[in-house]
């Protein structure tokens, strides 16, 4: 077994620790959610994605840790958290990783001026860019066709949610 890569392990621990934070805060944001009325739909999926997240970051941990870093794929990466940052703080207190439906006027600023689900092209494109870091392609291309027959489940069933919803 080689030497851990510093630059590698500080990379993993960082997107770790980024998606562990974005969980508080989702729970967070549902519950607040939950008490204004709204309600959740496809959560009999949830524990499905939630599963297939926590594969992909283990994926990255166990065949990533002794890998160089590829600068310009930690650029790209860099770069998608700046969308990360746009989406967020577009959403506010409605972000979360559960679709919640809640019956008032969708958010149409910041990149839902331009598209449907932001948030979702950055998934794929981080499902993408966050094993190419790490010179895992082979992790990219596996949790890509995952994550694409996750999002067509979940993108149809948001949908449905907001078609029968009451929204202004």
């Amino acid at each position: 077994m080689g030497a851990a890569s510093v630059p590698a392990l500080l990379f993993i621990a960082f997107v770790v620790l980024q998606r562990l934070g974005e969980l508080v805060l989702a729970r967070r944001n549902t519950a607040a959610l939950l008490a204004r009325g709204a309600r959740e739909i496809g959560a009999s999926h949830y524990p499905l994605m939630v599963g297939m997240h926590t594969a992909f970051l283990v994926a990255i941990a166990w065949y990533g840790w002794q890998a160089p870093v590829a600068l310009p794929w930690l650029t790209a990466y860099a770069v998608l958290q700046g969308l990360r940052v746009w989406i967020l703080a577009s959403l506010g207190p409605r972000w979360t990783t559960r679709i919640i439906i809640l019956d008032e006027p969708l958010v149409v600023r910041g990149p839902y001026k331009f598209m449907a689900h932001p948030n979702y092209l950055l998934v794929v494109a981080e499902l993408i860019v966050i094993p190419m870091v790490l010179g895992l392609a082979w992790v990219a291309l596996i949790f890509t066709v995952l994550n694409a027959a996750m999002l067509a489940l979940r993108i149809s069933v948001e949908q449905r949610g907001l078609n029968e919803a009451s929204i202004p």
